[in-house]
């Protein structure tokens, strides 16, 4: 029977399996589908499949930085517990190098590490160290100079928060710093100018209802709304900050006393926007009792 591409993919769907191991599952069982998942599980190939529905929240983002291109990946485990594995950090290590080539997430999954793609890599790893893994996201910039930051790195370049700052200036030192301002308070854009408009819209309107709700005259109420904005726009767009290392100054005010410029901002953060399933400690060893 010929072995299609359809038909390792309908495996890989059902087991989690590596292509190559796909392919060679169903070609040492002659096509026979079930079979072939029978071939994987008595491999110890097919764990990935039980994994695939769990939750992965915890992990690690990693930086990498090579001249003017910088780049974050952010992967995801189970628990912390494995995030600290030196076998799943060397795997992180590599996709972020390999995402310095890559122009998107799609593209970097499909990418070759050590002779194999980065989505098979992880299918395996998922295998033998037993947690359900994902390449959720990543994040490029480039500029005339680029740092990254790593917040609480669990080893270099790789921690729970990773920055990248763009910048135009000789001050590396500076736009390090503007990264950990980034990674503690966590702006929603540089400027006002790259805030996404639903959010200033949104934010107006309810400035607008509060300002209404004090019965004041139209006039009034117009200049509130404005005074409101302006200290909105001040509190989630990065150059209009204060300033972490020296509230004093906002931090577009302290680049212009280090004569930098800042071009642009990436921040990414292990679990952001995923919904966490808690468990009580029962429940999880009932859940790993049962494999």
């Amino acid at each position: 029977m010929a072995i299609t591409a359809a038909l390792v993919k309908e495996l890989r769907d059902k087991t989690g399996a590596g292509m190559m191991d796909a392919k060679k599952a169903l070609t040492e069982n002659n096509g026979d589908m079930e079979a072939a998942i029978d071939w994987l599980r008595t491999k110890g190939l097919a764990k990935a499949a039980k994994k695939s529905g769990r939750t992965a929240a915890e992990g690690l983002v990693a930086v990498q930085v090579d001249g003017a291109k910088g780049v974050a990946v952010e992967v995801n485990s189970e628990t912390d517990f494995v995030a600290k594995n030196a076998e799943f950090q060397d795997m992180v290590g590599k996709i972020a190098s390999a995402a310095l080539t890559a122009d998107d997430v799609d593209a970097l999954k499909a990418a070759d590490v050590d002779g194999k793609k980065i989505e098979d890599m992880i299918t395996d790893k998922i295998a033998t160290i037993g947690e359900n893994m994902s390449l959720r996201r990543m994040a490029s910039l480039t500029g005339e100079n680029v740092v990254s930051y790593v917040h609480n790195p669990a080893v270099a370049g790789m921690g729970k928060i990773g920055v990248l700052v763009a910048f135009n200036g000789g001050d590396d030192t500076f736009a390090r710093q503007v990264a950990m301002h980034i990674a503690a308070i966590n702006p929603a854009s540089l400027g006002a100018d790259d805030l996404d408009p639903a959010v200033v819209e949104r934010e107006k309107q309810i400035l607008t209802e509060q300002a209404r709700e004090s019965g004041k005259p139209e006039q009034v109420i117009e200049k509130m709304i404005e005074g409101r904005m302006k200290k909105f726009m001040s509190e989630v767009t990065l150059l209009g900050q204060q300033f972490a290392l020296n509230p004093d100054l906002t931090v577009e005010a302290a680049a212009k006393e280090a004569d930098v410029e800042i071009t642009g901002f990436k921040r990414l953060e292990v679990g952001e926007g995923i919904e966490k399933v808690e468990e009580d400690f029962a429940a999880e060893v009932a859940k790993a009792a049962q494999g």
